[in-house]
């Protein structure tokens, strides 16, 4: 089980903490989200916190990449799917409030595993289909199906509680899941899914942020560092996702996830022969 700690100013030091948030807003607008995936392995890194508090703090992060990068996508030109997006912005609220309760009582070997199986999972569908091999070839659900509210709606919300708990358990602003399922289940264009993913965690974030503060499993200082310097890196990171050709954002979307997933996978083979 996760032991909780009391949120002290010796958890870590600003300007690391900082430039952490910065490089980790660059991903965020980039990718559309999953700022985490950064945030958390360097979290680890340079702070003194214990595993469920990165997480918690990450997900205070990610209203300033949230609103920041969704600012950025909808004013730079980038298109915003609504019909998608209203149906995971409820869900992903209800999953916001279920995920930081479904941490507390984690260990953080799973919070690990959890962590690398997504990264491998979204990585490899994202690298096959930039390389020209499409799985499944091309979207899961009918476009008929799609088009239909009745159908869509429910659907979005279900997918939207789903990765809501899971971000706002994890703490990785949920672009590792979203964009893909997007992308995979309702034919999302990618630069599209990024811009509408930054838009589905606003409420998101800000509902698991209040739960993690309240259950202790959050630094309100170190969040709040990282979501203010966060924020101009994902306006840069948003301009240029929009500026990259699918193909080229795909291969480093996936480039990324497999980085970070060799980089949690070290560390937790370190973990367990300590």
């Amino acid at each position: 089980m996760v032991r909780l700690s009391p949120d002290t100013d010796r958890d870590g030091r600003a300007v690391p903490v900082g430039v952490i948030g910065l490089i980790g807003g660059v991903v965020g607008g980039l990718i559309g989200g999953g700022s985490g995936v950064l945030f958390v392995p360097a979290l680890d890194r340079f702070t003194a916190m214990s595993r469920a508090r990165i997480h918690g703090s990450s997900t205070i992060a990610n209203i300033g990449v949230c609103v920041a990068g969704a600012a950025a996508y909808a004013l730079g030109g980038g298109s915003l799917d609504l019909r998608t997006g209203a149906g995971l912005i409820v869900g992903g609220t209800v999953g916001g409030w279920i995920g930081p309760k479904l941490l507390a009582r984690a260990s953080e070997t799973l919070l690990r595993v959890l962590l690398v199986a997504v990264l491998v999972l979204t990585a490899a569908k994202l690298l096959v289909d930039a390389l020209g091999v499409p799985l499944l070839g091309g979207a899961v659900v009918p476009a008929s199906l799609v088009a239909d509210p009745w159908f869509l709606y429910p659907t979005a919300t279900v997918v939207g509680l789903v990765i809501g708990a899971w971000a706002g358990a994890m703490g990785l602003g949920g672009g590792l899941l979203a964009v893909p399922a997007m992308v995979l289940l309702f034919g999302t264009d990618l630069h599209v899914a990024a811009g509408t993913s930054l838009l589905m965690f606003i409420p998101n974030s800000i509902v698991g942020t209040v739960v993690h503060l309240r259950q202790g499993t959050a630094s309100g200082r170190w969040g709040t560092v990282l979501a203010v310097t966060a924020a101009p890196g994902t306006v840069a990171g948003a301009f240029l996702g929009l500026a990259l050709d699918a193909v080229v954002l795909g291969l480093v979307f996936g480039t990324f996830a497999t980085a970070m997933a060799l980089r949690e996978t070290v560390g937790l083979v370190r973990r367990r022969r300590r």
